[in-house]
């Protein structure tokens, strides 16, 4: 009698198959679906704005502008071409480099002129305010 009933008790449930297999599917998808979002957050999503902001400032990159090359290179930008920026890094001395070398842009004449005025018009602002 015992041998009747052992297959019986260890036969699964009759709707259990179905919502386990569900379950499995659903259980081992999610880890996959986890690390696929830690990806993007963490590695993708910001080199993508790194590559949009380097993008942005080589085609900012005008005359005047000083700047450093990856090779560590700096010099001031003496004419801008589609795909090169010629650089003046002395006197006499120019050199031609492609626009992707270009690490930083530190910063322009037309900026220093800018700074160098407001600087000036917040000193006479502060004389007038102290009555000197």
């Amino acid at each position: 009698m015992n041998t009747f009933i052992l297959p019986l008790l260890m036969a699964p449930p009759a709707g259990g198959a179905e919502s386990a297999g569900a379950g499995g599917l659903l259980g081992s998808l999610v880890p996959f679906a986890l690390i696929i979002g830690i990806f993007y957050f963490l590695i993708i999503r910001p080199q993508s704005k790194k590559r949009k902001e380097t993008e942005k400032m080589l085609a900012s990159i005008k005359k005047g502008d000083k700047i450093v090359t990856i090779g560590g290179v700096y010099g001031t930008v003496q004419n801008v071409k589609d795909t090169t920026v010629i650089i003046k890094v002395d006197d006499n001395v120019k050199i031609e480099f492609l626009r992707s070398a270009i690490s930083n842009i530190l910063s322009s004449k037309e900026e220093k002129i800018e700074e160098k005025e407001k600087s000036e018009n917040e000193k006479s602002s502060d004389n007038a305010q102290t009555g000197e």
